[in-house]
């Protein structure tokens, strides 16, 4: 493994325990680090994954893709099909796929998206 991969797996070491780590956080702004922060968590992670496994594209595609999905992910929460909503009673699907839509996630999905996509550019760049 490469210095470069080797760099985005220790990132995606450290982003999942925070991004999990943030569903069950309690103590002050809650509600933002549950929601906002996790969301910006949940963005990064998809980006490092696919980075990993495909580190010759582009970091920007790569965010605008995960950023992409993700939107649609966040308007198939106003469908409520019996199928999505079975997917939605475990933990992993409110975690994958969501269960409420809200306008306020897509500021975050989008700074999470530039952000993870400045942090691999930035990853990049130290180790050539």
């Amino acid at each position: 493994m490469n210095g470069f991969r080797l760099r985005i797996l220790i990132s995606l070491f450290i982003i999942t325990p925070l991004g999990f780590a943030s569903k069950f956080y309690y103590g002050p702004l809650a509600w933002w680090v549950n929601d906002h922060f996790g969301g910006m968590l949940y963005e990064a992670f998809w980006i490092l994954l696919i980075v990993l496994i495909w580190p010759h594209l582009s970091p920007f595609k790569v965010a605008l893709g995960v950023f992409l999905t993700t939107s649609v992910l966040e308007f198939l929460q106003l469908w409520h099909p019996p199928p999505l909503e079975l997917i939605r009673t475990t933990f992993v699907g409110q975690t994958l796929i969501g269960t409420t839509f809200t306008w306020y996630d897509f500021p975050y999905y989008f700074l999470g998206s530039a952000l993870c996509c400045w942090w691999i550019r930035w990853l990049d760049q130290r180790i050539g």
